[in-house]
């Protein structure tokens, strides 16, 4: 596939949500709301269950199937309350030492007026900064779109995975069309210089490995193998090998 047939795969209908995953590996998944400072919201679910057996902090950027679904969950594009709500719930999780996982699948963050005044910016830099020094196991699996600051919030992680037909980039290839050359129809063109596929991010190390679809309970398994694997650092050895693994993206 070209890389913006995969683009345009990854926004496609039918496509498995962040709630089917969380359903798959986590049965007994609880949902926890609120950023107990204005309000929740509902483009990001997050909450607590076992993966394997395995005491989990779950956090994941929902879609919605239908339209009224997708209408409650704002089509994925997170509020900062739900910003919020997801650091809220790995600073949480770094007090009990339960691994977080996060599910990513977003166009990136509301950019509305409310979002701006509400604080979308520092929110998505809180977590960015908090995810940085976290002290338990971070894991993030970028399930569809992977856009902009939005999906950066939840994915400052020690390892990285995607789908093999998502894409992650920090800008959408029709908006990256238009800032420079003024014409979204030149989309694909700006798709291939992104480099957002898979493959191509994870030969440049930005992510650590591209996941087949389809066998959801294999997945399910390996991720709480990586995690398990994690668990067994130390506080300092797991922040320091965390903090080598960015600095070393473009060397």
């Amino acid at each position: 596939m070209e890389d913006y047939d995969i683009v345009r795969s990854a926004r496609g209908d039918g496509r498995l949500t962040a709630t089917d995953y969380i359903r798959a590996a986590v049965p007994d998944f609880f949902e926890l709301h609120g950023d107990r400072l204005y309000g929740d919201d509902q483009a990001v679910v997050a909450g607590i269950g076992t993966l394997h057996g395995m005491p989990v902090t779950v956090i994941g950027i929902e879609k919605g199937k239908t339209t009224e679904e997708r209408i409650r969950h704002n089509f994925g594009s997170a509020h900062p309350e739900g910003y919020r709500k997801a650091l809220r719930l790995m600073k949480q999780a770094e007090k009990f030492r339960r691994p977080v996982l996060c599910f990513v699948d977003t166009a990136g963050a509301f950019c509305g007026i409310d979002a701006e005044e509400h604080g979308q910016g520092r929110a998505i830099a809180d977590s960015l900064a908090e995810m940085s020094d976290l002290k338990t196991p971070i894991l993030s699996l970028v399930i569809g779109e992977g856009g902009s600051g939005g999906a950066l919030a939840l994915s400052h992680s020690d390892r990285i995975w995607m789908m093999e037909d998502a894409y992650f980039s920090v800008v959408s290839p029709e908006s990256c069309a238009n800032i420079l050359w003024k014409d979204t129809a030149r989309a694909a063109e700006a798709a291939e210089m992104l480099c957002l596929t898979a493959p191509k991010l994870q030969k440049l190390g930005l992510i650590d490995r591209v996941c087949p679809k389809g066998d959801l309970a294999r997945l399910s398994e390996e991720i709480a193998e990586e995690l398990a694997i994690l668990s067994g650092m130390s506080n300092e050895a797991l922040i320091e090998a965390r903090y080598r693994r960015f600095r070393r993206i473009g060397y």
